[in-house]
Parts: structure tokens; sequence; C-alpha cells
């Protein structure tokens, strides 16, 4: 009994430890200012990641900022906003990177100023030309509305911003509210430990969720087309087949198996890229062994038909809108070039989500190693973010990589993301630019070099 009583004595005093130095962090945590300017910006931005000037509080009300600020809160990212006016205090081509540099803390910053509206964001949290996109979008779609613009921004950008908010409490403290103040005081050693623990194994669990999540969807697309094999009906011992056809034949084999095996491997949502390109690979050697069998010239090498990679590889580009998006160029297989030519809507792939079912552009970033497997081998890369820009999927795509293989995307559970405290140490790349015309945008627009995109 002594023993169990020393031993909760010592679980007490670790907490009363953890208690008294949240206690004192929060005693000298920086009060928000309203006098203005970029210090008070500051500090209330890394209080409550919302921060409205003084002079701005006729155009957007304190009780406007405080419901933001739940929303920013609830969705628990690392996402801060600033309602500033257009005046020299908050220079047009140095507001962004100078509040980044002063808040120190990785996230995404999206900025009122006057009347313009632009975000950057650490590479770590969202890819920077997506929420230059979302910034344009939200501000497009209310015009002069900075209430509107700013919770349409939110609500796009949340779901697909890693990371968790200063003020979290679903994964304890941040590191910024945590490492660095407890290192000063020398008390960090037992709660840096559990703390950390504790996020690797959010990340891991969060990891697990999202493969399962991808398995019965790839497990489906291998069925499919193991189906078309067997459909096939192709003996390589028959006197009218060739070494060609044979070929072709043992390609689409061996592509079934890799993606078969390479299924089995998979530890995370990105070991699934490999499996769909496999995929792609088999089913352009069917359509290829087909086009022999039956005298027809070979096909050329396309993308797999757009609204499912089941159909096959596509047979020519149509134009499309999806619900309330503007018309895009998208590569189709034959049926659905013909239901759209038509009047028809295309088949296109459903995925299980929270939601219900769900397009797979909607479903989130685990799609995107699955879609990049199918489309990232055509155009460079470029093709599947150039057709999905806008949605939930395509504005995570900045790169070949789809934000999934280490750089600057999906890590598996390793690196820093979103909500980290890294001072002045930040890629200035991602806050270039600024109001003044130098990063691209015409009245905080971007994403004018999309083309045919939303």
């Amino acid at each position: 009994m002594r023993t169990l009583a020393r031993r909760r004595s010592r679980s007490t005093g670790a907490s009363a430890l953890v208690a008294m130095v949240l206690g004192l962090l929060l005693v000298l945590a920086p009060a928000a200012s309203a006098a203005g300017g970029l210090d008070d910006a500051a500090a209330a931005l890394k209080q409550g990641q919302v921060y409205v000037d003084p002079a701005m509080t006729g155009r957007f009300s304190q009780s406007q900022a405080d419901a933001l600020t739940a929303k920013i809160r609830k969705a628990d990212k690392p996402i801060f906003i600033a309602v500033v006016p257009a005046t020299d205090a908050y220079g047009a081509s140095t507001v962004i990177p100078d509040l980044r540099t002063k808040v120190g803390i990785t996230g995404v910053y999206g900025i009122w100023r006057g009347d313009q509206f632009q975000a950057r964001s650490d590479k770590a949290a969202l890819p920077t030309a997506s929420a230059e996109r979302i910034a344009g979008a939200s501000l497009r779609s209310h015009p002069g509305d900075i209430g509107a613009t700013l919770n349409d921004f939110v609500d796009t950008a949340a779901p697909q911003v890693k990371g968790h908010g200063v003020n979290s409490d679903s994964g304890g403290i941040s590191t910024a509210a945590v490492v660095v103040p407890l290192a000063l005081l020398a008390l960090a050693g037992t709660g840096v430990f559990l703390l950390f623990r504790r996020s690797r194994k959010r990340k891991e669990e969060q990891r697990r969720a999202e493969l399962a999540q991808l398995r019965r969807v790839v497990d489906e697309d291998i069925t499919a087309f193991g189906e078309e094999l067997d459909r096939l009906d192709f003996s390589p011992g028959a006197p009218d087949a060739d070494d060609v056809q044979r070929a072709d034949y043992t390609h689409a084999l061996d592509s079934y198996e890799r993606a078969k095996r390479s299924m089995d491997e998979a530890k995370g949502p990105e070991d699934v890229k490999p499996v769909t390109e496999a995929l792609e690979d088999g089913r352009f050697a069917l359509a290829t062994l087909d086009a022999r069998r039956t005298k027809r010239p070979v096909p050329e090498r396309r993308p797999p038909c757009f609204f499912d990679p089941r159909h096959g590889p596509s047979v020519q580009d149509a134009d499309w809108a999806p619900a309330g998006g503007a018309a895009r160029t998208v590569p189709v297989c034959r049926a659905d070039a013909d239901r759209l030519a038509t009047g028809q809507d295309p088949e296109i792939r459903t995925v299980p989500t929270e939601h219900g079912p769900q397009p797979y552009w909607n479903a989130g970033p685990a799609y995107g190693p699955w879609a990049g497997g199918y489309f990232g081998g055509f155009g460079g890369g470029g093709l599947l973010p150039g057709l999905l820009v806008g949605t939930m999927l395509g504005s995570m795509m900045s790169s070949p990589a789809y934000g999934y293989d280490g750089g600057g995307g999906y890590d598996g559970g390793s690196g820093y993301e979103g909500g980290d405290f890294s001072g002045g140490d930040f890629d200035s790349g991602d806050f270039g630019g600024g109001f003044d015309g130098g990063g691209g945008f015409d009245g905080g627009g971007g994403g004018g070099d999309f083309g045919g995109g939303f």
C-alpha cells in the first residue's frame, strides 16, 4: 500500500508540475491588443488565430471574429486570419511574410488587407499554390464580403490543412506552447516525451485508418482487373496467337500480380500509388492485346478514363462540368464519351466516406496516391492537378508527388507538419509577393495559370 501511495504521489506531483508550467505559460502569453500594428496582430494570432485591426471592426465585427475563431478552433487546424487596413503599417508586399515571421508557427496565413484577400502557407501545412487558389476562389465567390470570404476560405482549407491549432487540446499542447518554454525552465523532460509519443501515436492511427479506407477501394480495382483477365478468353497456345500477343498477355498478368503484391505489402496510403500504376499499365496491355487480336490499330498510350479508371484507357478528350463548377476537358472512355454526347451523366467512381459515397476527388487527401498512380505518369505528372483544380483532392496537388512522397506532403507520420513552432525559419518563397501585384494576384485571385480549370 505504501508503494502504491508513493507511485500515486509521484504521478500527482508530475501532473501538478505540468499544470503549474501551463499556468505560467497562460500568464506569460501575450494578450491581444486593440492598438493595431504588426506586433499586436502577431500576438493576437498566436493566442486566438484571428486578428481584426480596430480600423476594420466596422466591416468585420467582434462577433464575426469570435465566430470565425470558434470555427478554426473546432477544426483544430493551424489557420491564421488577419483583417487589416491598406495602410503603411501593413505593407502591401511585406505584411504576409512579416506576420508569418512574428507569429513563428507553421501553418496557413490568410490576410484581408483593405479590399483584397490573399493567403500563403508553409508546405508542411498546405501547398502554397493551394492556399492561393482557395483564397482566390473564396474572394471571387463573395466579392467585397469579408465575413463570407473568410468563412468560405476556412471551410474549404480546413479539411486539407495538416497539423493542429495552436490552442488544440486534441493532441495535448502545441510544440510552440510547450517545448520552448519548458526547455527554458528545464522542466521539459517527461512532459515533452509524453506529448511527442501521443502525437506520433495519433499520426500512426490516422495513417492506418486512411490505408484501411483505401484498401477496400483498391481491392475493388484489383478484382475488376482480374475479372477482365478472366473474360479475355485468350489462350497463349492458340494457333492464331503470335509472340507479340503473348507478350501483351504476359505483361497484363505480371501487372495483375504486381498490383496484388504491392497492396499486400502496403503500410500506408503512399504505398497505394504503385498498385494503381500497375493496374493502369496492365489495362493498357489488355487494350493493346485486344486491338491486335481484332486486327485494329494499336491504341495510343492515353490516361485512364477520368470518371472511373476501371473503365480502362481513355479514347478521347471531352468537355465536362461538375455540379456548380466550370467546364474543363477530361480524358474519357468510349462509353462515357457517348453518354456525354447524348446529355447523360458519366458513370463516376464513388468511394465511401464519413459523409456517404462521394466522387473520389471529394473523398480527401488519402486518395492522392491512388489517383496519382493512375494519372501521374501523363503530362509530366501535372495532368491530374489541372483536371481537379478547385476540388478537395486537386487543391492539395501542387507537384508530381501529389503531396504523398515526402516532398512536403504526406510523410507517414514522420517529420513536422502544420502547427509546429519554427520562428523565422521558414521557406520565404512560400510567402513571397503581396498585395502590390508581386504575388501574381489580380485583386486576390491566383490560379490564373490554370487555363480551363475551375
